[in-house]
């Protein structure tokens, strides 16, 4: 299998989180260049028509799309460590948590940076500063909302390490780099320990 991903892109450290996380070897990484706008080059838009990273090609020559996807498929092909969950019930709480940290948090960090940063301004046109602030206060409502919930418990989805864990560590990470996000110094002890614990992961350097 290949992995076409792209070097500080969050969807596609998503994927090679979670593939560090199950221990997982043999999947060969093809790094696609979106200042160059690689995504688009009719040979990478043949795999994915609408361009975005990750992409996971399939050794039958089949491309799967969509970072929760790929994530679904690699927990079929390697059930441990369990990162979706067991049984229907802890899978439904574990994708609530997940969804609403990526539609809430990492959309909003996603949307704030990609209409208020210069560097992104090659993969935004036209880019709406105004927009990009009002996402970057919504997204502080959300990391909010978080740092209540990991009051309550260890870690994003309760008690143990999941998918949802992943999603956050790589919106806040991306948050991080570029708009110098620090949860601790704007009232969030809770989220910023998570963080914190979170960094000494070995996978959290993929």
């Amino acid at each position: 299998m290949k992995l076409y991903v792209s070097t500080f892109a969050p969807n596609p450290r998503r994927v090679t989180m979670f593939i560090a996380e199950k221990g997982i070897a043999g999947i060969e990484q093809v790094m696609i260049d979106l200042a160059a706008n690689e995504h688009k080059s009719e040979a990478f838009v043949a795999k994915n028509p609408l361009a975005r990273v990750p992409a996971l090609e399939l050794a039958d020559g089949r491309v799967l799309c969509e970072t929760r996807a790929i994530c679904t498929y690699l927990e079929g092909l390697h059930p441990e460590p369990n990162l979706m969950g067991e049984g229907f019930e802890e899978r439904a709480f574990i994708e609530m948590a997940d969804r609403r940290v990526e539609m809430h948090l990492f959309l909003g960090i996603a949307n704030s940076v990609r209409h208020t940063h210069p560097g992104l301004a090659v993969l935004e046109q036209p880019q709406f500063p105004e927009f990009g602030a009002s996402q970057g206060e919504k997204m502080r409502e959300h990391a909010r909302w978080l740092d209540g919930e990991l009051a309550r418990h260890p870690f994003v989805a309760g008690a143990r390490f999941t998918v949802a864990d992943i999603t956050a560590w790589c919106a806040l990470e991306f948050a991080r780099g570029l708009m110098k996000f620090r949860p601790g110094a704007e009232g969030m002890p809770h989220l910023q320990a998570w963080r914190d614990r979170m960094a000494e992961r070995p996978s959290a350097g993929r």
